[in-house]
C-alpha cells in the first residue's frame, strides 16, 4: 500500500506512519519505504536559501522523519524493515548538469540508512536503493540536450522505467535476505561502471 503525503513536515510523516499501521495492521508495521525526490539544477553559487532547504527538507529531512516514526513502531515490535530511495548521485557527481543540494543530500541520505542501520540492528533492517536515470517527471521535464547527454553515457543506451526496480523494492522488503542490512543497491543500467 502506497499513501502520499507532505514529507516536509515530521508532525504530518508521523501521524500517517501510525495511521496507517493501525488501519492496515493493527498497530504493526512491518515495511516502510521512504521514496521522495527533488532536484535544482542550479550552480552553487547561485543558490538561494529557500532552494537549498526545499531539496534538503525534501530528500533528507523527509527520510530522516519517515524513519524516525516508522523507527519508533519497529522498536515497539521488535522487527521492521526500512527501505530509503536515495540515487546514483549519492555516489557520484552527475554531471553536465550542477546539483549540489540533491548530490549532497542523497549522500547523507544513504550514510543516515547506514547509521541507522548500526543504531536499529536489534530490531529492524534499513536499506537503500540508488536508481539511475528514471523515466519519471523530474527526469522528463529536463532540458532535451541534457535527457541526450545522459541517454548517451548509460551502457544500455536506455532509461529505466521505475516498474523494473520493483523486484529490488521486494527483494528488500522480504525476508528472504534477512541479514542485509546498511546497503545501498545501485539500479543504474551500468551508468556508474565507466
Amino acid at each position: 500500500m502506497g499513501e502520499l503525503f507532505d514529507v516536509t513536515s515530521r508532525d504530518q510523516i508521523a501521524a500517517t506512519i501510525n495511521q496507517i499501521a493501525e488501519e492496515f495492521g493493527n498497530g504493526r508495521l512491518d515495511v516502510v519505504v521512504a521514496n521522495a525526490g527533488v532536484c535544482t539544477n542550479s550552480s552553487c553559487l547561485e543558490y538561494t536559501e529557500e532552494t537549498w532547504a526545499r531539496d534538503n527538507r525534501v530528500n533528507y529531512d523527509g527520510v530522516m522523519w519517515t524513519a524516525q516514526a516508522a523507527g519508533k513502531i519497529f522498536k515497539r515490535q521488535g522487527k521492521g524493515n526500512l527501505v530509503i530511495t536515495a540515487s546514483v548521485s549519492s555516489i557520484l557527481v552527475n554531471i553536465p548538469q550542477t546539483q549540489v543540494a540533491y548530490n549532497a543530500s542523497k549522500a547523507a541520505a544513504v550514510h543516515l540508512a547506514r547509521s541507522l542501520a548500526v543504531e536499529w540492528t536489534d530490531f529492524a533492517r534499513v536499506n537503500c536503493i540508488s536508481p539511475g536515470f528514471m523515466m519519471t517527471k523530474m527526469l522528463t521535464q529536463q532540458p532535451k540536450e541534457l535527457f541526450d547527454k545522459w541517454l548517451g553515457m548509460i551502457p544500455g543506451g536506455r532509461i529505466c522505467d521505475p516498474a523494473e526496480l520493483k523486484g529490488a523494492y521486494v527483494f528488500l522488503a522480504s525476508d528472504v535476505f534477512s541479514y542485509m542490512t546498511g546497503s545501498n543497491i545501485v539500479i543504474d543500467g551500468g551508468y556508474t561502471l565507466p
